[in-house]
């Protein structure tokens, strides 16, 4: 598996994921009726942010992050990162290669810290792997995420020192 900079070019192949990830609005508290374009907008992201794509040896993507800082002004010295994989791909450690990846590009970049705000309770595979990773759940915002089929649980923030 390689993790690389996305291009415009990898969108079509990104799009079909995300749209199916965001529909079932499980994990992410992105609208449920993104578009494509306006979709395409909010995840690639301006430098010194960064979107990479997770591919096979034939090119094909297994799934993306989009890096950037958590905060702005005197707390720009905070990452955070947002992961989608394929459903195809799923259990195959391409989440686990894209966090790894993300961790060093922002220990690399200087940042001193990690942090997810917004880690829906019921994701216990994105929990534990985070946990795996280092990260901690730090809170809990209760009933921050409306769930389609547990109703309102849990938004967890997770932190890693780097």
């Amino acid at each position: 598996m390689l993790i690389r900079e996305a291009t415009t070019e990898d969108w079509p192949a990104i799009w079909p994921f995300f749209h199916t990830i965001i529909a079932a609005g499980e994990t992410l508290t992105y609208p449920l009726d993104l578009g494509k374009e306006e979709a395409q907008g909010w995840w690639y992201v301006a430098a010194p942010s960064r979107v990479v794509v997770a591919v096979d040896g034939a090119g094909t993507v297994l799934g993306t992050a989009k890096m950037n800082r958590n905060h702005m002004g005197n707390g720009s010295h905070v990452a955070s990162a947002t992961y989608m994989v394929d459903p195809a791909h799923s259990g195959k450690g391409v989440g686990r290669a894209l966090c790894e990846y993300s961790v060093d590009w922002a220990r690399t970049a200087g940042y001193r810290a990690m942090q997810f705000n917004a880690v829906v309770e019921t994701n216990t595979r994105a929990v534990k792997l985070y946990e795996s990773i280092g990260f901690e759940v730090i809170g809990t915002l209760p009933e921050g995420f409306n769930h389609p089929t547990e109703g309102y649980v849990g938004l967890h923030i997770m932190h890693k020192a780097l």
